[in-house]
């Protein structure tokens, strides 16, 4: 098994196959069902397609006529078709050894087989070489002259196909959306004619460019296949319709003759009415629908073309921005029309070319649109817009009090003035606060510089107005701190919870470096967690805060616990400092052994506090004073020295011994040093102390300092190590910069070996394959059973710790175990 996998690793290549011109073709009735044996059966004419008669109601079948034009394929290639009206379609292919491999699709049940480009994709795990046989089959195909692409596809190609269409499609996008903002601002009174037809011409030609290409399927995942093409029909037809009406309104009054205005204005409706008929009423054969549809539009260009003749003759200014931005798209036109009949190859390019067109068109459209109002604008009363200057003015500095210079948002003074307000409004208004906080912003200013930053705070900003929606106040309040003010409705909460989790993960790129959105929210409610906006903000803090501690990009609501884990946070600081002097804080310790052998290595100290009330407690119950810098360096100042007193007072019994750090006590290479003179006032080697530090508590500070006092400790002979791997946010290139020793894997990966579908052993490999070519020690923390420790070596893994070993104890019962394991192995 493993040569026959080996044998089917080919070098990846970057390439399309056009299969199309390369098929054969069969027909099977309504009631035929595909699979490999039933398709291979089918007569196939290599010579000539099948009439449309012989498979409207059935099914229509393409072969492959010659399976070695895929031979340069890797593993991972892809069948793409575009999109066509059908009933069901079918793909199916076997490999060279039998196997084969069946794929059904039907409108409304697309699934992710749907391709930007407005194609369809299946999928093929074996390379081109290993197969024997494609096959694509077709259940009441409109006709086969309407599907006119089959391709197969490389992954890289495909990939980079995805990519080309994202970025012309972001650009026709911004540029159609542009232009109809700028369109819906460049006059606030009453609108013209002439501007409606545009802004419904806009929004028709944004809606047909997403809903072609398939843009839209990353809202509407169904959205995609026949029911895009009916709905394709509508758009285009309603576009084409908008654009002679827009004609016909924006040419200056008088110019055009009144029986070319009732002629445009006819040949619209015409417009709307064929495509109408070709998505929803087959009232003749989809082909013929299809013919008419192409006729009532070149009629329909034939009359704006012949306006266009006319207003040249009557000199006519708007007319030259109208012709510069639709002769782009009439010759596009014309190609279509040209591959579409064959003469031209079937690819993207001339499709791409149109909705380049399209969005040129746009931008001239606008400025025809100005140059009108332009002219409308000499002739407005001096007055009237002299009052408009002086209330923009206004405007302006009221704004400007009240606004943040960077995103536009409100800033602190509008926040605290509108939920002063609201509160003020009692309870009868209930509504919902949301305070924000950008992750790791230092990181991402040291990572894409302040420019970078601000682009990012800016799309946090337009992302978190996007998700409040119009009736929320989205305001930023600091330098990485948003808020929201949200009037309560069950339906509009449940909105902007999907909005806000849609925003996390969204990448920025700036000057070639790219950084993914990590947002921290908190959400106290009003008057249910507070009546007053003081304890309103402090509860929503206090949510915002638990959802830091869970590790970051994520939203927490305010609960009465939070409040309760606060003041018993500040009770147990006070506890603390009185547990320190009373030398209530203890080491136990936990043996690091060889997977293999059993043998003892190194122990590990686990930090304990015998509490006079509430008995032995672990970090899991008062972990969180250590964040605190004060309390918690103080408490590890003690565990340092409890530590280097076992080293120094045992060190047969524990020859080397790991202690976890917190940042107090790497925050620079003076602490490193601090930390040495220690070591040699106890007399114990450097070689036999471990340092284990996390990812988290590593990468979220300056990292200079950080790999400053590392190095110095390095240097000097301690292992460090990097405890908890591969549930922090590590980027790989720290273990490269960073004198990391030893990977200890997280426990939560090796508790869960067996139990999530293998994902727990690829993370648990890949740190283990990871270690060994770096030349780093790894340890599997929580080893429990004998069947993990078994896995764990086969993995390659030399050293665990866990429960199946021992379990963490004092040093006197440490040494009694050390004492019989003696015994044991002289016996």
């Amino acid at each position: 098994m493993i040569v026959a996998a080996q044998s089917w690793v080919t070098p990846a290549q970057a390439q399309v196959v056009r299969l199309r011109s390369d098929v054969c073709y069969a027909t099977a009735p309504a009631a035929f069902e595909p699979s490999a044996a039933t398709v291979s059966r089918l007569r196939y004419d290599c010579t000539s397609a099948p009439r449309y008669e012989s498979y409207r109601r059935g099914w229509v079948w393409l072969k492959l006529r010659d399976p070695r034009k895929l031979g340069a394929l890797p593993a991972g290639w892809q069948i793409m078709t575009d999109q066509a009206r059908f009933g069901r379609m079918a793909t199916v292919v076997t490999d060279t050894e039998g196997a084969a491999w069946t794929r059904q699709i039907a409108p409304g049940a697309i699934g992710d087989r749907w391709a930007l480009g407005g194609m369809l994709r299946f999928t093929v795990e074996h390379p081109g070489a290993h197969v024997r046989d494609v096959y694509v089959g077709f259940k009441r195909l409109d006709h086969l002259s309407l599907m006119r692409k089959l391709n197969a596809t490389s992954p890289q190609s495909a990939l980079w196909l995805q990519g080309l269409w994202l970025g012309l499609m972001g650009i026709f996008a911004g540029a159609i959306l542009s232009a109809f903002a700028y369109n819906l601002l460049i006059y606030t009174g009453q609108r013209l004619v002439f501007q409606r037809w545009y802004l419904v011409w806009s929004m028709l030609a944004l809606a047909y460019g997403l809903t072609w290409t398939n843009v839209a399927a990353f809202a509407l995942p169904e959205y995609a296949g026949p029911i895009a093409v009916k709905a394709d029909y509508v758009l285009v037809a309603g576009l084409i319709a908008a654009g002679n009406m827009f004609f016909l309104a924006v040419i200056e009054e008088g110019l055009l003759p009144r029986w070319l205005n009732r002629c445009g204005s006819a040949l619209a409706c015409l417009n709307m009415a064929a495509g109408l008929c070709a998505a929803f009423l087959p009232i003749a054969p989809p082909l013929t629908i299809d013919r008419w549809l192409n006729v009532v539009f070149v009629m329909s260009a034939i009359c704006v073309g012949t306006g266009i003749a006319l207003a040249l003759r009557a000199r006519s200014r708007v007319v030259w921005f109208y012709l510069a931005g639709w002769t782009p798209v009439l010759c596009v036109f014309a190609l279509r029309v040209a591959r579409n009949f064959g003469v031209l190859v079937q690819d993207d390019v001339i499709d791409m070319a149109t909705f380049g067109a399209l969005a040129f068109e746009s931008v001239a459209l606008s400025l025809a649109i100005a140059d009108r109002f332009r002219l409308l604008g000499q002739e407005r009363d001096a007055a009237e817009q002299a009052r408009k200057v002086i209330e923009v003015e206004s405007e302006t500095f009221r704004r400007a009090a009240q606004t943040d210079y960077l995103t536009g948002l409100g800033n602190r003074a509008a926040f605290h003035t509108t939920l002063r307000t609201m509160c003020d409004a009692g309870p009868t208004a209930p509504f919902l606060l949301l305070l924000i906080d950008v992750d790791h912003l230092k990181d991402i200013n040291d990572r894409l510089g302040h420019d970078g930053g601000d682009l990012l705070l800016g799309k946090v900003g337009r992302g978190l107005a996007a998700a409040g929606g119009p009736q929320a106040h989205v305001a930023r309040i600091g330098g990485d701190e948003f808020a929201i003010l949200l009037p309560w409705d069950a339906a509009d909460e449940l909105r902007m919870r999907r909005a806000l989790d849609d925003l996390q993960g969204s990448t920025l790129t700036h000057a070639g470096r790219s950084w993914a959105l990590s947002l921290s929210i908190g959400l106290a409610r009003y008057p249910h967690d507070a009546a007053c906006s003081d304890v309103l903000v402090k509860n929503a803090d206090l949510a915002l805060y638990a959802a830091k501690q869970q590790g970051r990009r994520r939203l927490h609501d305010f609960a009465p616990p939070l409040r309760e884990k606060l003041d018993n946070r500040e009770l147990f600081g006070q506890e603390a400092r009185q547990g320190i002097e009373r030398r209530e804080f203890s080491l136990h310790y936990q043996p690091i052994v060889d997977i293999e052998t059993g043998q003892v290595g190194s122990y590990e100290a686990l930090l304990r506090w015998q509490h006079p009330q509430r008995g032995m407690m672990t970090p899991a119950a008062f972990g969180d004073m250590l964040n605190e810098r004060k309390l918690g360096l103080a408490i590890q100042q003690q565990v340092l020295e409890m530590g280097l007193e076992t080293l120094r007072d045992h060190p047969d019994r524990v020859p080397r011994l790991a202690l976890n750090l917190i940042a107090a006590q790497l925050d620079g290479p003076h602490s490193a040093a601090r930390m040495l003179a220690r070591m040699r006032d106890f007399g114990v080697a450097p070689e036999r102390l471990c340092i284990e530090v996390t990812e988290d508590f590593v990468l979220g500070r300056t990292i200079d300092e950080t790999a400053k006092a590392l190095g110095l400790l390095h240097e000097a002979g301690v292992t460090v190590a990097l405890d908890d791997f591969g549930t922090g946010y590590a980027s790989l290139i720290h273990l490269k910069h960073l004198p990391f020793d030893m990977l200890k894997i997280d426990r939560s990966f090796t508790l869960s070996l067996f139990d999530d579908d293998g994902q727990s052993e690829a993370i648990i490999r890949a740190i283990v394959g990871l270690g060994q070519a770096l030349g780093k020690q790894v340890v599997a923390e929580g080893v429990e059973t004998e069947a993990q420790r078994r896995k764990l070596a086969d993995m390659g893994c030399r050293l665990g710790q866990g429960y199946l070993f021992a379990r963490p104890a004092p040093i006197e019962a440490v040494a009694g175990t050390q004492a019989r394991d003696t015994a044991h192995c002289a016996a």
